[in-house]
Order: C-alpha cells, then structure tokens, then sequence
C-alpha cells in the first residue's frame, strides 16, 4: 500500500482538460489551485512536463481521491504518465514534493509527476519553456 498523497496535477489533468473528466471524475474529494514553487514548465508538445529548476514556480491543482478510490487513481495516473518505477523509460517520475496551496498559503505533501533525468536534460537543452508556469496560459 502507498503512502495516501494527494497529487499536483499541472497539464491534461486539470478542470477543463483533455484528461480530467477520463480520470478525475468521480474519484476525488477536492480539488484547489496551487503551486509547485522549485520547478519550471516545458511544452511536451501536447503535455507538460515539469523540471525541477530553482526560482521556477508550477501552477496547477492539488487533488485529494476519494480513499476508496485512491489505488485505482495512482494506477491510472502512472500509466496515463507512463510511469513504472524503476524502469529507465519512463518519461515522467512520481516524486513526493512539498506543494503549496493557493487558497490559505498552506504547505502539503503530494505526488507530482516530474520529467525524468533523461526527459529533463533533454528539455533543458532545447525544450521550449512555458514562461508563465501555467499550462492554460501557454500560448
């Protein structure tokens, strides 16, 4: 069993997008505007990836399942991330980060999907910024 984090989710998966109804919908308890300050966003194209960068700030929402539904929604996530621990393919890797909530200025533990080192240092070298940290601002 994981550890009950809620999760950061800053691109496809926020209010309004692609991915949110398909896998949020009915499966979580709230959903508030906040903000992983320490990283920095990239075009994917299509999604976002976030890279952990000093002075960057990520904005997104911290999402808390439903307990009942909460093994069934990291499943899903890390396979919609194409995320398997340990395997050196994986595009995204599941961190434990401290987010910070954009309603009473509280700090939390969460899950974040970030690039992972070889994704990053890709993206670093030639990915194209989102200056703003906000994916529904990015064009």
């Amino acid at each position: 069993m994981s550890l009950h984090l809620p999760f950061f989710v800053y691109g496809t998966l926020r209010p309004g997008e692609v991915n949110h109804d398909l896998f949020l919908r009915g499966r979580t308890r709230h959903e508030v505007p906040a903000r992983l300050n320490g990283s920095v966003l990239y075009d994917g194209p299509g999604y976002p990836y976030a890279v952990e960068e000093p002075g960057g700030t990520v904005y997104g929402e911290l999402v808390t399942a439903l307990p009942e539904r909460y093994e069934e929604l990291l499943a899903a996530l890390d396979r919609l991330e194409e995320y398997a621990p340990g395997d050196p393919a994986s595009l995204y890797e599941r961190l434990e980060r401290e987010v910070t909530r954009e309603t009473d200025g509280r700090s939390v533990r969460a899950w974040v999907y970030l690039a992972a080192p070889a994704v990053a240092a890709r993206l670093r070298a030639r990915g194209e910024l989102i200056e703003s940290g906000d994916w529904r601002v990015r064009t």
